[in-house]
C-alpha cells in the first residue's frame, strides 16, 4: 500500500513540474545569425501555429508590435518572426529589433523562443542590459499567462459544445427508446389480439366441423329418404 501512496505522490510531482515547466519562462540561448543569442523561451499548450497566431495578434492589442515572418514549417522548425526598430517602452526607451520563432517539442505542446537587439550585432543579454532582458522576459511571461488562459477557456468551451452534445444525443435517444417501447406495446397489442382472433377462429373452425358432419348426414338420410320415394312412385307406376 505504501509503495502504491509513493508512486501516486510521485506521479503527482511529475505531473504538477510538467504543467509548471509548461507555462514558465526562462532565459537560454538560441542559434541566430551563426551565433548563440540570449533568450528567453517558454512552453505552452497548444500547436504551433495556434501559438504562433496567438503571439502575434497578442503583441499587437498588448503592445502594438506587429510581427512578420512566414508560417511554421513543421514539428520542430519554424521560420522567423520580426519586429524591426520597432517602439517597446516596456522593453526599452531605444527603438529594438524583436526576433521569435515558435517550434513544437510535441503535437500537443510548442515553444516560444524570444530575443532582441537594439540594432545589428546589439543584441541583450543578462549580464549587460539587466534590465531591458528583465522586461523581455516579463512580456513572454505575461503571454504565457494570457495563452494558459485562452488555452483553459477553449477547452471549456469544447467540453461544453461536447457536453451538449452528448446531452442532445441522450434527448435522442431517450425519444427512440419511447418511440420503440410504445411501438413495441402496440405491436404486443397487435399479437395479442391476433392470439385471440386466431383462438375464436380455431372454436369457430371446429363448429363448422362438426356443423358439416351432421350437415353431411342428414343429406345421405334424405337422398336415402328421395330414393325411397322414387321407388315407390316407380312401382306404383308400373301396376
Amino acid at each position: 500500500m505504501k509503495f502504491y501512496v509513493a508512486v501516486l505522490l510521485i506521479f503527482c510531482s511529475c505531473c504538477t513540474a510538467v504543467q509548471a515547466q509548461l507555462y514558465d519562462a526562462r532565459t537560454t540561448s538560441v542559434n541566430f545569425e551563426k551565433k548563440e543569442r540570449d533568450a528567453v523561451k517558454v512552453q505552452v499548450e497548444g500547436t504551433a501555429a495556434w501559438t504562433r497566431d496567438f503571439w502575434q495578434s497578442w503583441l499587437k492589442d498588448t503592445y502594438n508590435i506587429r510581427l512578420k515572418g512566414g508560417g511554421v514549417l513543421g514539428l520542430g522548425k519554424s521560420d522567423l518572426l520580426v519586429a524591426k526598430q520597432t517602439p517597446a517602452s516596456s522593453v526599452s526607451g531605444k527603438l529594438i529589433d524583436l526576433y521569435s520563432t515558435v517550434t513544437s517539442p510535441t503535437d500537443s505542446t510548442s515553444e516560444l523562443s524570444v530575443w532582441a537587439a537594439f540594432g545589428a550585432d546589439t543584441f541583450l543579454s543578462p549580464d549587460k542590459n539587466a534590465t531591458e532582458f528583465a522586461a523581455l522576459r516579463t512580456i513572454t511571461q505575461s503571454f504565457a499567462s494570457a495563452a494558459r488562459l485562452k488555452a483553459y477557456r477553449e477547452q471549456i468551451a469544447e467540453a461544453e459544445k461536447q457536453l451538449k452534445e452528448a446531452e442532445k444525443e441522450k434527448e435522442k435517444l431517450e425519444k427512440d427508446r419511447t418511440s420503440l417501447q410504445t411501438n413495441t406495446t402496440s405491436n404486443l397489442a397487435k399479437i395479442e389480439a391476433l392470439k385471440q382472433q386466431n383462438i375464436s377462429n380455431t372454436l369457430k373452425a371446429r363448429e363448422d366441423s362438426v356443423k358439416l358432419i351432421g350437415n353431411a348426414q342428414q343429406m345421405d338420410l334424405r337422398k336415402l329418404q328421395l330414393q325411397r320415394k322414387r321407388d315407390r312412385m316407380t312401382a306404383l307406376e308400373r301396376k
